[in-house]
């Protein structure tokens, strides 16, 4: 687990990572912190973005803690059936509380979001603490949290992803992505509609090849309707989209796919790059024609989101360091780099594609002087322009641009209005800090004040590319290492002594004046691969990479940057989880006629100007037999290759025919994570376009991290004809509407899922399939193996009611009878003996108290088996303390009643193991 703060863990002192010894910090209580600083009150009073009226309400609210806010995920036909039952079920009690005379105010959506998908609650801590609604509430919140159908974001970090217009079927890159907050909505809006077309789709095959499909609803026909006038119906419903979300840090990028896991999305790449010179994805080569050799092709965006490292000067309501450490010199620091990010987004875009900057900062110099500055290092407004985003989001209260701000200087001792005043002594200041000089629409910026809707601080700007640049070179100082002049040089030498027997004294004096450089710095390599090799997986951690160990998970969504390199002074404490490369690395195309660089293009062929093209490690390739032991020694993991199989392989026949799979589902983006390309433990499923760019840059530099969800996972079986690969819960929403009806179980009452909900294991020989209701019958008759349960729609009482099916979300979730709902597909197991839904407790719990409205402990009836199995005379209880030996002889040979029961029910809740465990030969 990261350490907090940056603090060694252990004894009564701690060293900052500036060397000092000083006392361990005490965490205060946010209420108990002095909110002042100021320097900082002074520059933002001085700024003008405000209005004198205004000044009490802006810094009241900065100094209030931020209210609690939310969001439902996943699809619209996914997320309003959990919205409804907050609305229905929750929002009634808590109004009908009372608190010092008068009524508590509920959560309450947020106006401009969409279909009132993300909600906010201002209830203080105290109240929501002494009343029984509430903690009913907060256990919906926390249940459906952990499933991953609610998602706790930041209002205003909701903003940015909105105003990029994503539609089904572009391709997208976030650059600056974790934690993964605004990836996930991304990522929701690739998918949007996919449901619904898939829906149709296979209401329309079944009928072409005799397959029974469940009934839909009428929300569900109304979407069908919707896409059949807009929809992209070219890869049979299936979302062609792609996006690809990026962040330098090794250990955030896998806190992103963490995030993101829960959408289990096969339209996703994650990758682990520098964004200043984030390198050019390569694509397939299209045919040769005519004999010519074949020209590269590189991936170019639809939509590309820029939410760059900054200060987070906005985020003082809830990041408490703020007031504490801020300092102009900060901004000044920054700028160069958030410049060189957005100007390389602008090159990865399309022509007539959107770029979206974003920070959490309201200074113009992280801000409005970023955008001008990139707009006229890429050739002005014929190029770059701002969108004007106005009539978007009716209901959030925004305010425009700056298009006049001054310049404070590091210490804030001086104030400066213009470039003129400062550039005979500048120290840190560039003169693109300051309001350009050119007329640029500023005022089409979006800026948004804690005050006026009782959020944090955010600064958006909506760019689109009108057509392709070429990035002209960074202007202002740049620190490099002084080099002697030939005649200094000469000069030194000439005047050293003669009487030196070695013959060494000239030559040390040479050294002394320009010392050797270090053979991975050498003269004439690229930035791009000093910086690939400096975060090279199987090279020895820097103390950078040490640094990272400890940085503070607090400091996450403002994402600040290490600034010491940056502005000559220590950096502020947590500030180290966002790195800033000095000497700042080149923004235009990277130089491919070195030798470290590995897809080096064919003679003659012309790169775009704006392609980079990522340097391959030279060093050697480590193996997965050593792993774990260079995990263990604190080094950045080895990723395996990602390794695509053959569709005619054997074990996916065998995974067909098991499943009767249909001919229509894809059988050529199944791929497996080890170097010898055969199927391990776990058979992963990715979409088209993503396959394409995974086997098109392999080995070339390009940090893939993650890409593709697990669709099979082998398990350990009892009998030779049963089928070892079982569908894992995060590729079931994917495959599932293709399985045949061999492998399929229909569930019509919800006191029979009720049963396999609570019950683990329940056994089906020996007559218990009698217990099971209606599907008793045909889990007694099912081949052994894994199984698809379809909860259809009933009548009556102990009835299920349907709108819907979610094919993202592995948890097709649902509301009680009253409400509407979805349809519910779960992966089952049959085993020898008994029956088991393949779900880790939390999901369980969670299903439970969204469908029942109650908490219920769950039950492990094998235990008791197993004990009566081998000792009759025991009775139910005797497993608690009696007979320690018994207890120890069980919890070491469970398996020895169902392993293959007992295997899939610890593969089922150790989702969050590590991605290389399964991948690890």
């Amino acid at each position: 687990m990261a350490r907090r703060g940056g603090i060694k863990r252990g004894g009564e002192r701690w060293r900052a990572r500036s060397g000092r010894r000083t006392e361990r910090p005490i965490r205060a209580n946010y209420d108990d912190v002095k909110k002042t600083n100021t320097n900082y009150e002074a520059y933002y009073n001085e700024l003008g973005i405000f209005r004198d009226d205004e000044k009490d309400q802006f810094w009241a609210a900065l100094r209030r803690e931020l209210p609690n806010s939310f969001r439902f995920t996943g699809s619209k036909g996914h997320a309003l059936p959990v919205q409804r039952l907050l609305k229905e079920r929750y929002i009634p009690e808590i109004v009908s509380i009372e608190h010092e005379g008068a009524k508590v105010e509920p959560p309450t959506p947020l106006p401009w979001f969409p279909n009132q998908l993300a909600w906010q609650m201002t209830t203080p801590k105290n109240v929501v603490r002494r009343f029984a609604p509430f903690k009913s509430f907060q256990q919906f919140l926390v249940s459906e949290t952990t499933v991953g159908n609610i998602s706790r974001q930041e209002i205003v970090s909701m903003i940015p992803p909105l105003l990029m217009d994503v539609k089904p079927g572009m391709v997208v890159l976030d650059l600056c992505a974790a934690p993964g907050s605004k990836s996930a909505q991304l990522l929701e809006m690739i998918h949007g509609g996919e449901e619904a077309r898939t829906r149709k789709i296979v209401r329309d095959l079944g009928e072409e090849e005799g397959r029974e499909a469940s009934p839909d609803g009428e929300m569900m026909n109304m979407e069908i309707a919707e896409e059949e006038r807009q929809g992209d119906w070219s890869d049979q419903g299936r979302s062609t989209g792609l996006l690809i979300c990026n962040d330098v840090d090794y250990k955030r990028a896998h806190m992103l796919i963490h995030q993101m896991k829960r959408l289990s999305s096969p339209n996703l790449i994650v990758t682990n790059h520098d964004a200043t010179m984030y390198p050019s994805i390569k694509l397939p080569s299209e045919p040769k024609a005519g004999g010519k050799p074949t020209q590269n092709r590189y991936l170019k965006f639809d939509r590309v989101l820029a939410d760059v490292p900054c200060t987070g000067d906005g985020t003082s309501r809830k990041n408490i360091n703020v007031w504490r450490d801020w300092v102009p010199g900060n901004a000044l620091g920054l700028h160069p780099t958030q410049v060189r990010i957005l100007v390389r987004a602008l090159q990865m875009a399309k022509a007539g594609g959107r770029v979206i900057y974003s920070t959490c900062s309201m200074n113009p110099i992280e801000n409005e002087a970023v955008v001008a500055s990139a707009i006229e290092r890429c050739g002005g407004l014929s190029k770059v322009a701002i969108v004007d985003c106005k009539d978007q989001l009716p209901g959030l209260i925004r305010r425009p641009g700056l298009s006049t701000w001054n310049v404070m200087d590091r210490n804030g001792m001086g104030v400066y209005k213009s470039w003129a005043e400062v550039q005979d002594h500048p120290g840190k200041t560039l003169e693109g800090m300051f309001p350009p000089t050119a007329q640029l629409p500023l005022d089409r910026c979006m800026r948004i004040y804690p005050h006026l809707q009782d959020t944090g601080a955010f600064f958006i700007a909506v760019l689109e590319k009108k057509s392709e640049i070429k990035a002209k070179p960074e202007s202002g100082p740049q620190r490099t290492e002084a080099k002697p002049s030939i005649i200094a040089a000469v000069e030194e030498i000439e005047a050293k002594p003669t009487t030196d027997t070695l013959g060494t004294a000239k030559i040390d004096a040479l050294d002394r004046i320009a010392p050797p450089r270090a053979s991975g710095d050498a003269e004439g390599v690229s930035a791009a691969a000093r910086q690939n090799k400096e975060v090279a997986p199987n090279e020895p951690l820097s103390s950078r990479k040490h640094e990272l160990e400890d940085q503070a998970d607090i400091y996450i969504s403002a994402k600040r940057p290490k600034f010491g390199d940056e502005i000559g002074e220590p950096a502020p404490r947590g500030a180290e989880d966002r790195q800033v490369h000095w000497p700042p690395p080149p923004g235009a195309q990277l130089d491919v006629s070195r030798p470290e660089a590995a897809n080096i293009p064919e003679p003659g062929e012309d790169l775009p100007d704006d392609t980079l093209v990522a340097p391959a490690s030279e060093l050697p390739r480590q193996t997965s037999g050593d792993y774990k032991g260079k995990r263990n020694s604190g080094q950045q993991p080895f990723e395996e290759p990602f390794k695509y199989l053959a569709p005619n392989h054997p074990e996916l026949e065998n995974i067909y025919t098991f499943y009767n799979l249909s001919s229509h589902f894809p059988r050529d983006r199944f791929m497996v994570r080890n170097a010898t390309g055969e199927p391990v433990k776990s058979i992963y499923y990715t979409s088209l376009l993503a396959r394409d760019i995974l086997t098109a840059n392999e080995g070339t530099g390009v940090k893939l991290v993650h890409c593709g969800i697990k669709m099979f996972v082998k398990q350990d079986v009892q009998r030779e004809n049963t089928c070892r690969w079982r569908i894992q819960t995060d590729g079931l929403p994917i495959v599932e509407a293709w399985v045949g009806e061999d492998r399929a179980v229909r569930l019509w009452k919800r006191s029979t899922l009720k049963k396999l909900l609570v019950e683990m294991f329940p056994k089906v020989n020996e007559g218990g399939w009698k217990e099971l209701g209606e599907i008793g019958e045909r889990v007694r008759d099912i081949d052994y193996g894994c199984c698809v349960l379809r909860v259809e729609k009933g009548d009556g009482e102990d009835g299920f009611r349907h709108v819907s099916q979610h094919p993202i979300s592995f948890l097709y979730s649902f509301t009680d009878q009253d409400f509407y709902s979805e349809r519910i597909v779960l992966p089952l197991w049959r085993s020898l003996h008994s029956l088991n839904l393949m779900l880790p407790k939390e999901d369980r719990k969670a299903m439970l108290l969204r469908l029942y409205g109650e908490i219920i402990p769950l039950k492990d009836t094998s235990k008791d088996r197993f004990l009566k199995d081998r000792d009759p005379t025991l009775n139910g209880t005797a497993q608690s303390d009696t007979n320690g030996e018994i207890k120890k002889e069980m919890e070491t040979d469970h398996v020895l009643h169902d392993e293959d029961d007992l295997q899939a029910i610890m593969d089922a809740t150790s989702d969050e193991e590590a991605e290389v465990e399964d991948r690890t030969v």
